[in-house]
């Protein structure tokens, strides 16, 4: 950015845009814990005050990028959706629009971070217009979600509502459980009867645990 204060709408537009890229980047590194305003403020060349102008906190900036990468993704298995047959029976497309999901979920763990943290740590130091605009976000979200189940598996009628969102949260959960310690893998490695507490994140989103 090649100006010290944003003075117009556009120059705004880019430091919100300059400030969620940094975070983006940061979750490539880092785990949403240990993402702070201070780190993100000095990355992106700003005093904290500055960057407040344009989130309310760390968890608004979180939260917008989860809305982000919630829409991208839906977009990407949507597409990806495409490849289920439609002339097969319920039970194979069943398994392959739940192959999709695992294939572009396992692939965005920074997402997957994300609605992990959600609602313990992103919806809270936030006001309830921030917690509006993202509710609404996901909304959006499953909407499209369900739209991609029933073009796949038509049969699951008014159920698809409740089925989408059980795969969200459970593809956080799993993604947090997948995501274990060095001591953890210690652990693991020192007695092979601990495999069966390990979470293998894509065999879990396909339904089909590691045996």
């Amino acid at each position: 950015m090649g100006f010290q204060r944003a003075r117009s709408e556009e120059q705004r537009a880019q430091r919100r845009e300059a400030i969620l890229a940094t975070a983006a980047a940061m979750l490539d590194e880092t785990s949403v814990s240990a993402l702070t305003l201070s780190e993100l403020s000095r990355r992106v060349g700003l005093a904290k005050s500055n960057v407040l102008r344009y989130f309310e906190s760390r968890e608004d900036v979180l939260l917008e990028l989860l809305d982000r990468w919630s829409g991208e993704w839906v977009v990407e298995l949507a597409a990806a959706a495409g490849t289920v047959d439609p002339g097969a029976d319920v039970m194979a497309r069943i398994g392959a629009f739940a192959e999709v999901v695992a294939h572009t979920a396992s692939a965005r763990p920074a997402l997957l971070a994300l609605i992990s943290a959600q609602s313990e740590v992103l919806e809270h130091n936030v006001s309830t217009q921030a917690v509006l605009r993202h509710k609404h976000a996901t909304l959006a979200v499953l909407d499209r979600l369900v739209g991609v189940l029933r073009g796949a598996v038509p049969e699951v009628g008014d159920a698809a509502g409740e089925l989408c969102l059980t795969i969200a949260v459970l593809a956080g959960a799993f993604a947090a459980q997948a995501n274990t310690s060095v001591s953890c893998e210690t652990a693991f490695a020192a007695d092979p009867a601990l495999q069966v507490l390990r979470i293998d994140l894509a065999p879990m989103l396909r339904g089909r645990p590691r045996r």
